[in-house]
């Protein structure tokens, strides 16, 4: 029910508007069977905990495996409460910092500005615009691109290579 939002689904590559209990079935296999880290956010309440969004780093076709792409939605009552950001940040430390990947990619529709926010927070830096395809849309529509690489990750959060000594 949280993502089945056409205004959340249109900004999204993969997900399909409507959005079925099939479809989350069908992601939540693929998930399991991926290599890279994915994650659901809740939100605690006095009762049962509500589904806020997601975020997942997932291969982005380069055929580098120390290269990924970021991906999260964020369900419309949760937008502007840094949900977005935290659980992106959460997934970079794992991919950067476990994972060991030298960068990640990711890219915003341009009606979406809220979003290339979050990336700019996170210390994404914009490589251009260029089509992006979005299931819900059924077409493509221009995304700006951004690009984030270990280092540049490490220094704004106090993550300091070790120094290498040479022997």
């Amino acid at each position: 029910e949280a993502i089945n939002d056409v205004a959340i689904a249109r900004m999204l590559a993969r997900v399909p508007h409507p959005y079925g209990l099939e479809d989350a079935r069908a992601f939540l296999a693929a998930t399991q069977a991926s290599d890279l880290p994915s994650l659901l956010v809740f939100r605690r309440t006095a009762g049962q905990p509500r589904l806020v969004g997601g975020a997942a780093l997932i291969h982005n076709g380069s055929g580098d495996a120390r290269t990924a792409q970021l991906g999260y939605w964020i369900a419309r009552p949760y937008w502007g409460l840094g949900y977005a950001t935290e659980a992106a940040r959460g997934i970079l430390a794992i991919g950067f910092d476990s994972l060991r990947l030298t960068h990640v990619t990711a890219c915003h529709h341009l009606d979406n500005p809220a979003s290339g926010r979050v990336l700019e927070k996170l210390g994404f830096v914009s490589t251009g615009i260029s089509p992006s395809v979005s299931l819900a849309r059924a077409g493509a529509a221009p995304a700006r691109d951004y690009h984030l690489g270990r280092d540049a990750w490490q220094v704004p959060y106090g993550r300091r290579q070790p120094a290498l000594i040479a022997a």
